[in-house]
């Protein structure tokens, strides 16, 4: 059976419609329009200014980190209180909500899988790495370090996966390495909202710097001797890096970080996905500071 289209619940929204009813969609030349489809962030952008899906718009919105300039809906919605949320903050904030046709919605979306919301909000802004450096209301600095990633997947799911560990920074190199695209921003769902980035001309010249700033670099590498369970991490200012997705940490990364660490494993896979290491290795980092 086809499920029948979102109805508005009984009451007043304050609004002249009732409470939860879409706001009727704009006209053509009274705002919105297609988004920017340029290849991507210039080198000093770290972009996030398209945002899709239900639960990474909803933490745009919660955060309230940065100026929303609209919010798009498609028309004819099944019932969700995650899109309930979204009306209210967008009401709460007076930021304008656009309800348009499915057909229009596909065409302003940059990914497959915006489950019918769209945001446009500013880009984010990238932060020192001297910043990155100092401690967050006294927790020693955790900083995720990407040597090269390139799939917008990997990124996003590495980043959701800092911000569950507590990561206080990202340091992301200027030229060959995805940004914070809108697939980045999905598969974050909302991660982004609550970390710090700082953008690099190259990753070992921050490597070099932080440990200058006395900060352990620990490279993730497959090949390392020594395990990401013996490696002491509790009590120290700490760096996690993480490589590309084919060659791993390029050679003069290698060289510059502090330790080298493996992710031990029993199985016939010669390695990890980068994502899924950098998740493991993540939270190895969390359960030691724990126990400090």
């Amino acid at each position: 059976m086809t499920p029948a289209p979102r109805r508005s619940p009984k009451g007043s929204g304050g609004n002249g419609r009732p409470a939860g009813a879409r706001p009727p969609a704009r006209r053509p030349g009274q705002g919105g329009g297609r988004p920017d489809r340029r290849n991507g962030p210039g080198p000093n952008t770290l972009g996030g200014d398209q945002v899709e899906g239900r639960r990474a718009v909803l933490a745009l919105l919660e955060a309230r980190a940065r100026p929303i300039q609209r919010v798009a809906m498609a028309a004819e919605l099944d019932p969700s209180e995650q899109l309930d949320r979204i009306e209210a903050l967008c009401r709460r904030d007076h930021i304008p909500l656009e309800v348009i046709p499915k057909a229009r919605l596909e065409r302003i979306a940059l990914t497959e899988s915006h489950q019918g919301v769209i945001a446009r909000a500013r880009s984010l802004k990238p932060v020192s790495l001297e910043e990155l450096m100092l401690p967050e209301l006294s927790v020693q600095p955790f900083l995720l370090v990407c040597d090269g990633l390139t799939d917008p997947h990997n990124l996003g799911s590495l980043l959701r996966s800092a911000e569950g560990a507590g990561v206080t920074g990202v340091v992301l190199p200027r030229h060959r390495s995805v940004r914070i695209s809108p697939t980045v921003a999905k598969v974050a769902a909302g991660a982004i909202e609550h970390l710090r980035f700082c953008l690099v001309p190259g990753i070992p010249v921050a490597l070099e710097q932080l440990a200058k700033a006395g900060i352990e670099t620990v490279g993730l590498a497959g090949e390392a001797k020594r395990s990401l369970w013996q490696t002491p991490m509790t009590d120290l200012p700490i760096a996690l890096v993480i490589g590309s997705e084919e060659k791993g940490l390029a050679p003069l990364t290698r060289k510059r970080c502090s330790a080298l660490a493996s992710i031990p494993q029993v199985g016939s896979i010669e390695s990890l996905n980068a994502s899924v290491a950098g998740g493991v290795a993540l939270f190895e980092v969390a359960r030691q500071r724990s126990l400090g």
